[in-house]
C-alpha cells in the first residue's frame, strides 16, 4: 500500500529517503514520526538505515540503489561508507564512484534489470552502474528532461513518468522496461522527490491526493485484485485529464 509521511515540514520525501527491495535509506535529523513510518512498513522485511552523505540530509538524491547494490557520490565520507557497510545486508555491494554529476539519485533511476541514465554521464560510470547493480543501462530523456531520476520512478512491477511525457516516449520507455509506464501525479512533476516506492510498499508526501495514491497503487501493484477496477478508471480519467 501506499502511505503518506512528511519529513519536518517537506513533503519532498524522496529528496530525504531511498527505497529498494532490499533496505531503505532515511536522512538522519528528522522527526520520529517520519522514521515510525518507515519502520512501521518495512523493518520486518528489511533494513532502515539512518544515514547522512557528506555530512547532508538528502540521501535520496545522492544515492542509486537496487537489492544487488547501491551506489553513493564520491563526496561521501569514509565513516559514512563504513556505516552503510555495516548496516546493509550482506549480498549488498557498496561502491562509492567518480562522477562529476554527483547528485546520482536525479540522474539515475533503476530496478533490478534496468537502469535509465542521464545523456552527460561519463561512459565509466555506465559501466560500474552495470556491474555493481547488475542492470542494463540506457540514455535517456524523460519529457525532454535529462534529470531521469526526478521526472520518473519504476520498480520491477510498473512505473510513473512525468505529465508531459510524449506517446511515443511513454512506449519508448515501455519497451525498454519491460513494464507498463503512466503518466500522473497532477499536483507535481517531480515524480521521484516525491515519492519512494518497492515492489510491494510506496511513501508519498503529505499533500498527496486520495486519487493519486490510487493510482500509485495500481501503477505499481501495491493493492489487492478487489480495488483494481476502480483504480483503473480512476487511472483513465486522470490521466486523460493530462492529454
Amino acid at each position: 500500500m501506499a502511505v503518506r509521511a512528511q519529513f519536518e515540514n517537506s513533503n519532498e520525501i524522496g529528496v530525504f529517503s531511498n527505497l529498494t527491495n532490499a533496505y531503505a535509506l532515511c536522512a538522519i535529523g528528522g522527526s520520529e514520526n517520519f522514521y515510525s513510518v518507515f519502520e512501521h512498513e518495512l523493518a520486518d522485511h528489511i533494513p532502515v538505515i539512518h544515514t547522512s552523505i557528506a555530512g547532508c540530509r538528502f540521501v535520496g538524491r545522492v544515492t542509486v540503489g537496487n537489492r544487488k547494490g547501491l551506489l553513493v557520490p564520491n563526496t561521501c565520507t569514509d565513516g559514512e561508507l563504513m556505516h552503510l557497510r555495516n548496516s546493509l545486508p550482506d549480498g549488498v555491494v557498496l561502491q562509492r564512484i567518480e562522477e562529476r554529476l554527483s547528485a546520482l539519485g536525479n540522474c539515475i533511476v533503476c530496478n533490478d534489470h534496468v537502469a535509465l541514465v542521464h545523456t552527460d554521464i561519463d561512459r565509466e560510470t555506465e559501466d560500474i552502474i552495470a556491474d555493481v547493480l547488475g542492470v542494463e543501462v540506457f540514455k535517456q530523456t524523460v519529457a525532454g528532461n535529462a534529470l531521469v531520476g526526478s521526472y520518473c520512478k519504476f520498480t520491477n512491477q510498473g512505473g510513473m513518468v512525468h505529465p508531459r511525457t510524449s506517446v511515443e516516449d511513454l512506449e519508448e520507455l515501455s519497451s525498454l522496461l519491460q513494464v507498463p509506464a503512466g503518466t500522473v501525479n497532477r499536483g507535481s512533476d517531480v515524480i521521484g522527490a516525491g515519492m519512494v516506492v518497492n515492489d510491494w510498499s510506496a511513501f508519498c508526501g503529505l499533500d498527496t491526493t486520495s486519487t493519486e495514491i490510487s493510482v500509485i497503487e495500481g501503477i505499481f501493484k501495491l493493492q489487492g485484485a478487489s480495488a483494481s477496477r476502480i483504480t483503473h478508471d480512476m487511472k483513465t480519467s486522470l490521466i486523460d485529464s493530462l492529454t
